[in-house]
C-alpha cells in the first residue's frame, strides 16, 4: 500500500495544483484535501475515468486557526504537504495562520505519527536582494513584510520538526492572481511601455511555473532522497526582468488617452507612480536581482523544472487573458 497524504491549502493556487497531481498519481493510497469551505478543491482529477491505481480522495474541512480540526485531519496520515498560507493579510491574521497555525499543524502531525512534513514557503523570507546565484545556506533570514515574516516563523516550526521547506521566488501560471496581474496593473498605470521593451531593467529572477512547483512539492513528499531543510525551487535558467515585463506587456491595454511615452527605467517609473504602494512593491522587486541557484530539487526529488519562461508563459497566456478580461468588466485586477 502506498502512502497516505494530507494536503493543506488544496483549493489555492499552488495547493490546488499539488492536489491535482497527487489525486492522479499511481502509488499513493489516499489523498486527504484540507480546505476551509464545503466547496471541493479545484482542479480535480476527472471522476468519470479514474486511473485504476489512483488514490482514494477525501475532502475534509479545517482551519489553521482551529487546532482541533488539524488534529482530526492528521489522523492516519503518513505525509503532510502544507500549502496553506495567508498572503497579504493583516498582521494578526498572518500571525494566526502562517505562524501559530503552522505550529499547530506541525504539532498535530508529529503527534499523529506523520513520517514526513513538506511545506511551501517563499524565498522572500530573505527579504529584498540583491541575490545573484545565491546558494543554499548562504543567506540570512531577513523578511521585509508581514507575510514574509510570519511565513519565516512558520518555516521554523517545520524545520525544527525535521521537515522540508520549498522556497520559490516568482510563480506564474493558471490560477496566478499576484505576479502577472500585478505586473499588468503596474504597466497599465504607466504612461507608456518601458524603453526597449523593458531593456532598461537589468535584473534577473528565479521563476517557476505552477505545474513544476506542484511537481516539486509532490516529489519532496514521495522521493526517498528528500532531505530535511530548505530547497530553493526555480527553473535553472533565471529570467530577466525585461522578459517578465515584455510578457506582461502582451496582456496590457492602456487607455486611449495615454500618450504612450516610453518610460526610461525603474527609477523613472518609481517617480511616476510614487502615490501607488502596490506599484512601489513590484518596482522594488524588478530593480534588483533575486536569483537563487539550487539544482537539488531536480536531482533529488524525482521531478523536472518544466519549460523555460517563454514557453511556459505562452501556454498560460490564454488563461491570463480571460482573467484580465473578466477583471476589466467587473473592477480592478486582483493582486492579493
Amino acid at each position: 500500500m502506498g502512502p497516505r497524504l494530507l494536503i493543506t491549502g488544496a483549493s489555492g493556487f499552488v495547493g490546488g495544483r499539488a492536489a491535482a497531481a497527487a489525486t492522479a498519481r499511481a502509488g499513493i493510497a489516499h489523498v486527504r484535501l484540507l480546505t476551509r469551505t464545503e466547496q471541493p478543491p479545484r482542479p480535480r482529477r476527472s471522476p468519470e475515468s479514474p486511473h485504476p491505481s489512483a488514490p482514494v480522495v477525501e475532502n475534509v474541512l479545517g482551519d489553521l486557526r482551529d487546532p482541533a480540526s488539524l488534529r482530526r485531519a492528521c489522523e492516519g496520515v503518513d505525509v503532510l504537504v502544507h500549502c496553506a498560507a495567508a498572503i497579504g493579510a493583516d498582521e494578526e491574521t498572518a500571525r494566526q495562520v502562517n505562524d501559530e497555525g503552522t505550529r499547530s499543524l506541525v504539532d498535530a502531525a508529529v503527534r499523529a505519527g506523520v513520517t514526513r512534513i513538506v511545506a511551501l514557503s517563499t524565498a522572500s523570507v530573505h527579504g529584498r536582494g540583491t541575490f545573484r546565484a545565491a546558494a543554499p545556506g548562504t543567506l540570512p533570514i531577513a523578511p521585509g513584510s508581514t507575510t514574509s515574516r510570519t511565513r519565516a516563523a512558520g518555516e521554523r516550526h517545520v524545520l525544527d520538526a525535521g521537515g522540508t521547506v520549498l522556497r520559490p521566488h516568482l510563480v506564474y501560471g493558471t490560477g496566478d492572481r499576484q505576479l502577472v496581474p500585478g505586473l499588468v496593473r503596474l504597466l497599465t498605470a504607466l504612461p507608456g511601455p518601458f524603453a526597449n521593451g523593458g531593456g532598461a531593467v537589468g535584473s534577473v529572477h528565479s521563476v517557476i511555473d505552477v505545474e513544476s512547483l506542484a511537481g516539486a512539492l509532490l516529489g519532496a513528499a514521495l522521493s526517498p532522497r528528500t532531505e530535511p531543510g530548505a530547497y530553493y525551487v526555480g527553473h535553472p535558467e533565471p529570467v530577466p526582468a525585461a522578459a517578465l515585463i515584455a510578457a506582461a506587456e502582451t496582456l496590457t491595454v492602456r487607455p486611449p488617452e495615454a500618450p504612450g511615452t516610453p518610460v526610461a527605467d525603474v527609477a523613472a517609473a518609481c517617480n511616476l507612480l510614487a502615490d501607488l504602494p502596490f506599484a512601489q512593491h513590484h518596482l522594488a522587486m524588478l530593480a534588483t536581482d533575486h536569483w537563487f541557484a539550487d539544482d537539488r530539487p531536480w536531482r533529488e526529488l524525482g521531478c523536472v523544472p518544466g519549460p523555460g519562461f517563454a514557453e511556459g508563459f505562452a501556454a498560460h497566456a490564454p488563461w491570463y487573458r480571460r482573467l484580465l478580461l473578466g477583471a476589466a468588466r467587473s473592477g480592478p485586477t486582483p493582486t492579493s
